[in-house]
């Protein structure tokens, strides 16, 4: 099942379309959606790394668009849209306390988030509740998630063959990392903050 699950995915990655489905993936994952959007980025290098950059830079805008989406729900919609986010993702009595230390360091944090499997959109959503500067916000998701997904893509750009044929010979073990990853950044983000 997951070999035609891959399957599928390439083939679709590979569809010059593709390229709406990242950017819907890598905005909603930007406040809400849990899974990256790594996972459509890197099957659609690999299937068609001419369009590295592209791809890169689609899946940078389009998670920066979420990110300032999840940061009007922090300033506008707390009470509201905001908090059942960070409920739901057991953040909400630790965001108080969190809030007070937040702006202080809030370019890195939103920098460490952006670029790491930390729950981006937590991030986004906290920086606006804590009212921190937008400015500030944006420069730094914009150098985190675009160093983050160009470095994916020059990586798969420029040894996509030998990382394509390692993916497909150890396609669980990489999905189970890869999933691995994923959870380990929400159990980080939960005893972090």
């Amino acid at each position: 099942m997951l070999r035609r699950l891959y399957d599928r995915t390439m083939g679709l990655a590979a569809r010059r379309d593709a390229v709406w489905a990242l950017a819907a993936i890598a905005f909603v994952e930007g406040f809400f959606f849990p899974i990256p959007p790594d996972v459509l980025l890197i099957p659609m290098v690999l299937a068609a790394r001419d369009r590295a950059w592209l791809y890169a830079a689609v899946c940078t805008a389009a998670s920066v668009a979420g990110g300032i989406f999840g940061y009007a729900i922090g300033w506008f919609l707390l009470e509201t849209i905001g908090q059942p986010i960070l409920d739901l993702y057991g953040y909400g009595e630790t965001f108080a306390a969190f809030g007070a230390r937040y702006n202080e360091w809030g370019a890195w944090i939103v920098f460490t988030a952006g670029f790491t499997p930390f729950p981006y959109k937590v991030i986004a959503i906290a920086s606006g509740t804590t009212r921190l500067d937008p400015a500030t916000f944006v420069v730094a998701s914009v150098v985190a998630r675009g160093l983050r997904f160009l470095i994916v893509a020059a990586l798969l750009y420029w040894i996509g063959p030998p990382i394509r044929a390692f993916v497909e010979r150890r396609l669980e073990l990489v999905t189970l990392v890869f999933v691995a990853l994923l959870l380990g950044g929400f159990v980080v983000a939960k005893y972090v903050l």
